[in-house]
């Protein structure tokens, strides 16, 4: 049983006319008698009396009636609601990230957004890697700017660009006033250290650093945020290696040192679904290729 079959049941119904039935219906007369005649042997009662004068409704026709038009009111409100939720959902977009596309990547992205969709309104959520892609899941976020990809088939992700970590000490540390600073000095010198939840990606990157080059630093602080990591530093709790797009925040009491040897480095991803459709998630990653186009800007295979 098809909704249609319904729907042709309810106009003869209410018309008590196969040919204004018809002509309701936009069919043939014949097409809807048959219609009717395939509805009635699948329910196996008769809902229709018909003679040569007149149609009239059986008693059991008058209930499936009451019924038919009860799924069709459903059908057409899911039909309405899901074409309401479709045409919001195209109107909103659902941004999530972590601190550095705040400065690296919104003041590339949002002016060509508002230009040319100006009827959409941005939601931003500030959210740790791995709520990026619980929300992505879920589908509260519509694109995230993450640290890391997740090993998904569902999720396509891009890798916008790699950048430094960079060491930072207080302005009275002796460190200050070196021209270079060797790694090695790193070794049992007091660090303040992201925290792997918050921080997942760094936290990785930084504790793989200090065992491959046999450092053992002495972490005296965790970090929930990469702020608390730059005044924690301010306050000459001890050292610390952060993202290089927090230079600009620092304050007169720290110092960037150059280091002896090289320092990681850490990625900014962009992660969708695959199956969801958007004209405004293609313009993001059109304006973050034509912005940050180099070796590191590849589509990504999860």
């Amino acid at each position: 049983m098809e909704l249609r079959h319904l729907r042709y049941f309810v106009a003869v119904a209410e018309e008590l006319n196969f040919t204004k039935a018809a002509q309701r219906m936009c069919t043939v007369q014949p097409s809807l008698s048959q219609q009717i005649k395939d509805l009635e042997n699948e329910v196996g009662v008769q809902l229709l009396v018909r003679t040569n004068r007149k149609v009239s409704v059986t008693e059991e026709g008058k209930a499936f009636l009451k019924e038919a038009l009860l799924s069709i009111e459903h059908a057409e409100k899911a039909v309405h609601d899901a074409r309401q939720l479709a045409n919001a959902n195209r109107d909103q977009l659902n941004i999530g990230f972590v601190p550095v596309a705040e400065m690296k990547i919104f003041p590339y992205i949002m002016p060509s957004i508002r230009a040319e969709y100006p009827q959409v309104k941005i939601n931003f959520h500030s959210l740790k890697d791995v709520d990026q892609f619980i929300a992505l899941e879920k589908g509260d976020i519509d694109i995230g700017f993450a640290r890391y990809v997740e090993e998904n088939e569902k999720f396509g992700s891009v890798q916008i660009f790699k950048e430094p970590l960079a060491l930072i000490v207080p302005k009275n540390s002796p460190a200050a006033a070196q021209n270079h600073v060797s790694i090695k000095s790193f070794d049992q010198q007091d660090f303040v250290m992201s925290d792997e939840i918050s921080s997942p990606q760094l936290y990785k990157i930084t504790k793989d650093f200090f065992t491959k080059a046999k450092l053992v630093p002495n972490v005296v602080q965790y970090s929930t945020n990469i702020l608390l990591n730059v005044n924690l530093v301010g306050m000459g709790v001890g050292w610390s290696l952060v993202p290089a797009y927090v230079i600009p925040l620092l304050g007169d009491k720290i110092v960037v040192k150059n280091t002896v040897e090289p320092l990681p480095t850490i990625g900014l991803y962009a992660n969708y679904r695959k199956d969801q459709k958007s004209e405004v998630i293609e313009l993001i990653l059109q304006k973050l290729k034509e912005q940050f186009y180099t070796d590191f800007f590849r589509e990504t295979q999860v």
